[in-house]
């Protein structure tokens, strides 16, 4: 009669043993669960300062800064032989043309600065004139402006004498100066003109088209990539992490260089900034974030 009760404790035994084992096994993934991260992972970047460039930007021509026309004082005198061609750089005094003398004899003509012949219209065995067309152009000393036109607004941060990087279709770039600033305006376009000075010993075209960059000052503040701007009906924005979570700040942006752009009101030095703010992340979303570093591998 004895064993019937030790019989009945062997079998309820093992089954609360296997129940507390599963348990104990359950436990670890229920406690990861509850500690694992929530969220997207998003990729942030330290809103740190930089200087950024205020440049201002002139589009426009190459043509001479002073152009000499070259014509015979009298009347009636025929073309014998030309001693120069456009394109030739030539010297004040230097014999350009002969012309024949009605009466007999001859004359020269002789170039009245140095610089670069323009035009050459002179044929011989043509006929030249005090009031035709000029046998010769001449760009005097070889020297060039690009003219171009600038809005309105940039006109105030201009300056003589201020220095350009110039780049010239067909003849690269080139040193350039702020020669003169117009004192009007075309009303049409709203836009001024301006003629930078070209320092160079390149041949230059005129009529080419060119372009230049003038650094009017610069300004140094929190600087964020241009994919971290947002612009919408409720105005320009870039997303923040503040303990896991997206804050949506409002901005006020300035200058932009290298992909970057100025933040001049909105964020401050420091502050974890969405390096690729999306649509999809909105105000209080929880977000686990990662340093760009990190994320790139670096």
């Amino acid at each position: 009669m004895s064993y019937f009760p030790a019989f009945r404790r062997s079998r309820v035994l093992p089954a609360a043993i296997a129940s507390a084992s599963l348990l104990a096994l359950a436990s670890p993934t229920l406690a990861a669960d509850e500690e694992a991260p929530k969220g997207e992972m998003v990729t942030v970047i330290k809103a740190a300062k930089s200087c950024f460039a205020n440049i201002v930007e002139v589009s426009g021509f190459i043509l001479a800064q002073d152009e000499r026309q070259v014509r015979p004082e009298r009347m009636g005198l025929k073309i014998a032989d030309v001693l120069a061609e456009a394109g030739d750089t030539i010297t004040a005094g230097q014999t350009l043309a002969r012309l024949n003398l009605p009466e007999g004899g001859s004359i020269v003509v002789q170039a009245p600065v140095a610089g670069v012949i323009s035009q050459a219209n002179a044929t011989i065995g043509a006929f030249a004139s005090a009031k035709g067309e000029p046998l010769f152009s001449i760009i005097t000393d070889g020297k060039y402006d690009l003219v171009g036109l600038v809005p309105v607004a940039d006109i105030a941060k201009l300056a003589v004498n201020q220095p350009a990087d110039v780049r010239v279709i067909g003849s690269g770039d080139v040193e350039g100066k702020i020669r003169r600033v117009g004192p009007t305006v075309e009303p049409a376009v709203q836009q001024g003109q301006v003629f930078i000075g070209i320092n160079t010993n390149k041949r230059l075209l005129v009529n080419a088209a060119g372009r230049a960059l003038i650094k009017t000052g610069q300004s140094c503040n929190i600087a964020v990539p241009l994919t971290a701007v947002q612009y919408g009906s409720a105005g320009t924005v870039v997303q923040v992490v503040k303990r896991d979570r997206i804050e949506t700040r409002r901005v006020e942006v300035g200058l932009m260089s290298g992909g970057q752009i100025e933040i001049r009101d909105g964020l401050t030095e420091g502050d974890d900034v969405v390096a690729r703010a999306g649509a999809l992340l909105r105000e209080g979303d929880q977000v686990r974030p990662v340093a760009q570093a990190a994320a790139n591998g670096k």
